[in-house]
């Protein structure tokens, strides 16, 4: 089994072959710090907007280092933090507003590849939550009827025998399916995507690690970039900026991947559309079906790291591969004799309030997005068209959602934070446990854990 080595994606279709590092001091209109999904798209609609900005992307590793090439392959839907967030401070019409958003940015994404020419392996099969627990069904239940009083949830909830008719998820009880997803390959997208900005005239140096961001200007490790505007597009790897230890949380999502497994086995499992999938339990699992007839299935391992330090190549502890398995086996019995090839991690971006944000502080010309804790397929897409309106001082509909400079609170300092994510996800951890042992209500435990995180 290979471990680590960024992910199984890169490993299937190769690194890209290194671009020209910067050095000295220069300029452009525009400059971006990162080259993950977030950067990425962010310069693809400049560059289409404006073809004669000048737009350099700086990057500390490769094209797709950081969460963009590692993550479960999930183009959905989904408004990190949830409703309720936005529904105190906006209203519901704006909430509203959000998820239709959302729901169009998978079709944008999937229009864009086609236009562009990207194969990225995309199936839109929906997106199905399953329940294999008493209580993890009251809670998909209690969600399904709240998606039922809100415009564009589109959900449709699914009794035992329909779930597995569309995923033959072992002792299923319940799920909710929606059909605003698709399953991707990140690294062909993030790599097609490069491309694609490339041809736009959009520069990409690589190797060139930033250190400090102000107003009109980046310093990195060979010299600076003086631009108009600012981008800070660094999701999980935003606390390596000074200044910015405090502000996002790089939790850490670990995945394996299997052998190829044999049509026999998917005639059992009746995965045949493309379906993402994920569960209710607490530390939540996620898996799509690859297009080489893998599972891809991740989840929560060792969450945080002391200091806010990050993985360099992905490596991952047995434990958590150990951990993995047995989710797999357990929702996949007819799995338990497939070899797994690879294992690796990532690092996402949480805000202490676990909601997304993007905005542009017209003074500094410093702007930034992220926090996506997960979602940053899709919302890196929404993020990057809403950067271009903010950025070309446009006011248009995207530059009114909810989201758009939506400001939170830091993390507390260590050893808070290491201290309170250690004992929260081991009381996640613990809540699961007694659920698939016979609990038939959410844990006292998972309900506290959520209070003090902020989790939605």
């Amino acid at each position: 089994m290979l471990n680590g080595r960024v992910s199984h994606w890169w490993e299937e279709v190769g690194l890209p072959a290194p671009r020209e590092q910067l050095r000295g001091h220069s300029t452009a209109d525009v400059a971006i710090v990162g080259a993950g999904f977030t950067g990425l798209w962010t310069a693809y609609y400049l560059a289409k907007a404006n073809p004669k900005l000048d737009i350099t992307i700086l990057e500390a590793r490769h094209v797709g280092y950081g969460a963009s090439g590692r993550n479960g392959g999930w183009l959905t839907n989904t408004i990190t933090a949830g409703r309720d967030r936005y529904l105190a401070s906006h209203g519901r019409q704006a909430v509203n507003d959000f998820q239709l958003a959302m729901n169009q940015t998978v079709a944008e994404v999937i229009a864009v590849c086609s236009a562009e020419g990207i194969d990225a392996d995309l199936k839109q099969g929906g997106e199905l939550e399953v329940a294999y627990t008493a209580a993890q069904e009251q809670r998909l239940r209690d969600d399904a009827m709240t998606d039922a009083q809100w415009e564009h949830s589109d959900t449709v909830l699914l009794e035992a025998g329909a779930t597995q008719a569309k995923i033959n998820v072992a002792n299923a009880r319940a799920g909710l399916f929606h059909p605003h997803a698709a399953r991707i390959h990140p690294a062909k997208l993030v790599r097609g995507l490069a491309e694609v900005v490339e041809r736009l005239g959009v520069k990409i140096h690589e190797d060139t690690r930033a250190t400090a961001l102000q107003p009109h200007h980046v310093d990195f490790e060979a010299g600076t970039l003086k631009a108009q505007s600012v981008i800070r597009a660094t999701e999980g790897f935003t606390a390596g900026l000074a200044g910015h230890k405090r502000l996002w949380l790089p939790m850490n999502s670990s995945l394996i991947a299997t052998e190829p497994l044999p049509s026999s086995i998917w005639d059992e499992l009746n995965w045949k559309h493309g379906e993402v999938l994920g569960d209710y339990a607490h530390v939540y699992m996620y898996a799509q079906r690859t297009a080489d007839d893998r599972i891809a299935i991740g989840g929560r391992g060792v969450p945080y790291k002391y200091g806010s330090r990050t993985d360099t190549d992905g490596v991952t502890p047995q434990k958590t591969v150990q951990g993995l398995q047995e989710i797999l086996h357990r929702m996949f019995p007819q799995t338990r004799g497939a070899r797994i090839e690879h294992a690796w991690s990532g690092v996402l971006g949480v805000p202490r309030d676990w909601a997304a944000t993007v905005g542009l502080d017209p003074d500094t010309g410093l702007g930034w997005a992220g926090g996506y804790v997960g979602t940053g397929v899709g919302a890196a897409n929404l993020a990057g068209r809403t950067l271009r309106d903010l950025i070309l001082g446009a006011e248009t509909e995207l530059t009114n959602l909810p989201w758009v400079n939506h400001r939170v609170r830091k993390w507390e300092p260590e050893p808070l934070r290491w201290l309170a994510t250690k004992g929260l996800y081991a009381a996640y951890g613990a809540a699961d446990r007694s659920e698939l042992k016979g609990r038939t209500s959410t844990s006292a435990l998972a309900v506290l854990a959520d209070r003090i995180t902020g989790k939605p």
